[in-house]
């Protein structure tokens, strides 16, 4: 039992040192792993139901995609202030509020009776998903030992892999029988079987004594929805000013920010885990990396169906090799990472998915199916020997107790990557046409090859644990 700190108000008889007995410990994980499903799985059946639900509520198009905006917004927005509030609070209430808020929220989508409700829905349904999102890597940390917590968070992207693989599944068969409110629908049952779940299981963790900054949780969540905004505004083509007068008001307060941060010991904005050398690499590789991911995902459906001239039907299944080879070599690169230099693992990754994008840039005018599967593979399982041990550094590296930003940090990077990847499609598609989808597969290899770069500076910061100390930190 570990008494409440002096200030933090209460007594934590649960907090789990170095993971939690089995089976709780199997209730818990499972339920991290449920409630990413759900914010992945809504996600992507959002996408593929815009054009029904523009039709349906006879709305533009650039109107209808705030119903997917709104909500990645929320998130990216509310992720640095829920983790670190969720040090003070404990991320176990973190997590359980948000999957209750993202369950209600769902209700209110179901509910909707125009693109407006709808919408303001999403935006509250975003927050729940942010409150999931900011601390399931933190609380998983206090769930699994630490020598088993890069296979957990290879589980962990399996599952996410297999969502973001059967979202699109799921939602063509529903919208081909039922009304695009049952996509929503399915959440409120396993929304509701998460928190049952975590109610029971989910362990407490150490908490702060410091009170929760309102100043920065405010600046830092415009802050960032402005470099969201500003990106999304390039690739946008928006007039000139707007665009540059978004900018400057991210610089101004990203300045405020900072000149405020450096005053508190725990800052909102990590600015201690970034001293980490390890951290600040892994962030960066994480972003790049994430860059390059969406840089394909993204350009490749317009290439495959406009360029080469495969059915719809058929683009899908041409998209699923990547993130089947990626649930199949996740859990594998999370098991190497409790044992194999992270830096060498993510490097080899970033090798490989740069010669995959290259390969598939590369493409004939009339590509066979497997000529375009086995690139697709590569790609997957450079990808997959990448994320897993790069997300272990990233909150392996920063000490226990702070975790909760750590993991904030995580989604915010990779939110930053996949903005920053979608803008620059748009951008190159916007200027050269049809054939700025092949362009952003080349981009997407050399932000690939960076990645590898910034991979292989962490090499010396990293020790193989030693066999006498299971379950401590290998990262220095």
């Amino acid at each position: 039992m570990r008494m409440a700190q002096p200030g933090q108000g209460e007594v934590q008889d649960d907090v789990a040192e170095d993971g939690l007995a089995p089976p709780r410990r199997y209730f818990a994980w499972a339920t991290v792993i449920l409630g990413v499903t759900l914010a992945v799985l809504d996600g992507t059946i959002a996408n593929v139901a815009l054009p029904t639900i523009a039709q349906d509520f006879q709305a533009d198009a650039s109107v209808s995609i705030w119903i997917v905006n709104g909500y990645q917004l929320a998130i990216v927005m509310a992720l640095l202030p829920l983790a670190t509030l969720g040090e003070k609070i404990g991320y176990r209430r973190i997590y359980l509020w948000g999957i209750a808020l993202f369950t209600v929220a769902s209700v209110g989508c179901v509910m909707s009776t125009s693109l407006t409700s709808l919408t303001t829905a999403r935006i509250v349904q975003g927050l729940g998903a942010a409150g999931l999102m900011s601390v399931n890597t933190a609380v998983l940390r206090y769930i699994v030992p630490q020598s088993r917590f890069g296979a957990a968070l290879g589980f962990n992207a399996l599952a996410v892999a297999a969502a973001a693989t059967a979202g699109p599944a799921i939602a063509g068969f529903a919208l081909a029988v039922l009304s695009w409110q049952w996509l929503f629908a399915i959440n409120i049952p396993l929304g509701i079987l998460t928190v049952a779940l975590g109610w029971r299981s989910l362990p407490e963790s150490d908490r702060s004594g410091r009170r929760f900054d309102s100043f920065a949780a405010v600046m830092s969540a415009v802050s960032i929805g402005l470099v969201i905004t500003t990106i999304d505004s390039l690739g946008h083509d928006l007039p000139w000013y707007l665009v540059l007068l978004q900018a400057v008001a991210c610089v101004v307060g990203f300045a405020l920010l900072i000149r405020h941060e450096r005053r508190v010991d725990r800052p909102m904005l990590p600015l201690d885990l970034f001293r980490i050398p390890i951290f600040s690499l892994s962030v960066a590789a994480s972003i790049s990396a994430f860059t390059a991911q969406i840089l394909a995902f993204v350009s490749l459906p317009f290439a495959f169906q406009v360029a080469m001239g495969f059915p719809p039907a058929q683009v899908g299944l041409l998209m699923m090799p990547w993130p089947l080879a990626l649930a199949v070599v996740a859990p594998l690169a999370g098991r190497l990472s409790d044992s194999r230099s992270p830096a060498l693992l993510g490097t080899g990754g970033m090798v490989l998915l740069a010669v995959g994008l290259l390969l598939l840039g590369l493409l004939p005018a009339d590509p066979g199916f497997w000529n375009i599967a086995w690139r697709m593979v590569l790609c997957g399982i450079g990808f997959g020997l990448f994320q897993t041990p790069n997300n272990r550094t990233m909150i392996g590296s920063a000490p226990k107790p702070r975790s909760g930003a750590a993991s904030g940090v995580l989604g915010t990077a990779r939110l930053t990557g996949q903005s920053i990847g979608a803008a620059l499609v748009a951008l190159l598609l916007a200027q050269l046409g049809i054939g700025g989808a092949t362009w952003s597969l080349f981009l997407g290899a050399g932000f690939a090859a960076l990645a590898g770069v910034l991979s292989i500076l962490r090499v010396d910061h990293w020790q193989p644990p030693h066999p006498q100390a299971a379950g401590s930190s290998a990262l220095r």
